[in-house]
């Protein structure tokens, strides 16, 4: 049996990992239990700056799957901390919801659209016309910019929407400016992630359901990387397609509840 390890540490992507379509993955609520129960350290990873920890919580427990708060980090709080480790107490102008304005009043950030520090864009499912000109605006008049996530659409129960990635490319567009993205498959929000929870990336395994995002970035962060099937990369055709290999593929979660010692 392929059981590698032990890791002491474990990251795992939350869409197509843990929950699929609202519904948990069979087998994700026993990882978590025992996660929890051998004492590893473990966070739930996500793109999706819409929500707080709080939020996410209550929705993942509505689903059926049990997270604590303090285990979600989200691309806002990594935006946060990125922000905060490079302009303390700074300014930001935000187009996005309350996880992002959330995260960034905790580390103490005026939002404003006076002379702001940076432009901070997220995910949103009412994305202004007016609040994205101020954005332009700002940026040609010398704010840096910054997005949470890369990701060009996102999932609706009507189909796809356009997300922070075509928002961003837009932005850009008009200002000639190329944002940073913090998210993956940033590896800094890995790193991130790995100090939030006094982590190391020798003993540490990410779990994801892309290749493009999850997978590329624990590669780049240097950590053991498993890919499950169970969503958006879900045959292995599409895995011979890129350039670099997960360590794993497994068909979900539930292949890697052994692992945990």
């Amino acid at each position: 049996m392929d059981t590698p390890g032990p890791f002491d540490s474990w990251l795992s992507d939350m869409d197509g990992v843990l929950v699929h379509e609202g519904v948990p993955v069979p087998g994700a609520n026993k990882l978590i239990e025992k996660l929890q129960t051998a004492g590893k350290r473990f966070l739930v990873l996500t793109n999706n700056s819409i929500y707080t920890p709080r939020d996410l919580h209550v929705r993942l427990r509505n689903s059926g799957l049990t997270v604590p708060e303090a285990s979600i980090y989200t691309s806002a709080m990594a935006t946060a901390d990125f922000l905060h480790s490079q302009r303390p107490s700074g300014s930001a102008y935000v187009i996005g919801e309350a996880g992002l304005t959330t995260a960034l009043h905790e580390i103490d950030y005026v939002l404003t659209d006076y002379r702001p520090d940076y432009v901070v864009l997220g995910e949103t499912r009412r994305y202004d016309f007016g609040a994205i000109t101020t954005a332009v605006r700002l940026i040609k008049a010398g704010a840096r910019f910054i997005a949470t996530n890369p990701d060009a659409t996102g999932p609706s129960l009507e189909g796809i929407l356009p997300a922070t990635g075509a928002v961003a490319a837009m932005i850009s567009e008009a200002t000639g400016a190329d944002p940073y993205f913090v998210g993956k498959p940033n590896p800094l929000m890995m790193r991130n992630a790995l100090r939030r929870i006094d982590a190391h990336s020798e003993s540490t395994v990410m779990i994801g359901d892309r290749m493009d995002t999850d997978v590329l970035s624990g590669l780049e962060a240097g950590l053991e990387t498993v890919l499950v099937l169970s969503g958006v990369t879900d045959t292995m055709d599409e895995v011979e397609k890129y350039p670099f290999r997960p360590n794993h593929v497994k068909d979900s979660v539930a292949d890697l509840i052994d692992w945990i010692e």
